[in-house]
């Protein structure tokens, strides 16, 4: 592993970071969500669940503000590893309140006041490339108290509208927190379907002076409470 300088990643909270082979430099979606993290202090107090801790950087930023208690979960040991040595050079202490869990999406135990989380997209390995977006406001209910929230960050070329309409649908009040605009990366255009897709969506990316843009949200929502009728299958 090598050491990388994080600071730039969610000023003004500097740390330092180590990857391994298999774990992902923070991209710009990890970025945008970590300033939106830094900006705001979303967590204070709260019992939170985060989706995917890669490297720590939002785990850091996220246990440097004082949640009640703090899961981050990865896929695989190896992955998780990395986020827990990051979150323990950065923050001396956090494993009083930090636990780490080897979990798919939201294939875990308890309930939280907050998930934060940034959904596979592009690279969703899914025939849906909103999979991990829907399946989040479709089932993060299962792991929310009352008036839980969720904070996730997405590309306009996956529908902010879309996210929208399916977030009231499924009961939540919901603002855009942080917006950013960015160059698309380099394997966008490798895949050729996904860039076809992308055509069909409203105003999912800018073309200028032939460079191609998109633009990334990061989205707050708040379950409304919602008192089921009697005799309703409630799941």
């Amino acid at each position: 592993m090598n050491p990388d300088e994080g600071g730039s990643v969610t000023e003004p909270a500097a740390m330092k970071l180590i990857r391994g082979a298999d774990d992902w430099e923070p991209t710009p979606h990890g970025k945008t969500l970590g300033e939106a993290l830094a900006r705001r202090n979303f967590v204070a107090g709260k019992r939170v669940l985060e989706l995917g801790g890669g490297v720590g950087n939002h785990t850091i930023v996220m246990a440097r503000q004082g949640p009640q208690t703090l899961v981050t979960t990865e896929v695989a040991a190896r992955l998780l590893e990395t986020t827990r040595i990051n979150v323990q050079a950065n923050v001396p202490g956090a494993s009083r309140f930090v636990e780490y869990r080897v979990a798919d999406w939201l294939d875990t135990a308890g309930t939280f006041d907050l998930i934060v989380a940034n959904p596979p997209f592009a690279k969703s390995g899914q025939r849906n490339r909103r999979f991990f977006i829907d399946s989040l406001i479709l089932g993060a209910h299962k792991r929310l108290n009352p008036n839980g929230e969720l904070i996730f960050v997405q590309s306009s070329m996956a529908d902010i509208a879309k996210t929208g309409r399916r977030l009231t649908e499924n009961g939540y009040e919901f603002e855009i927190v942080h917006e950013v605009e960015g160059p698309f990366r380099d394997y966008y255009f490798e895949d050729p379907s996904f860039m076809e897709e992308i055509q069909a969506v409203p105003n999912g990316f800018d073309v200028r002076d032939g460079v191609y843009y998109e633009r990334l949200f990061v989205v707050h929502g708040r379950l409304k409470e919602w008192p089921p009728p009697d005799g309703a299958h409630v799941i």
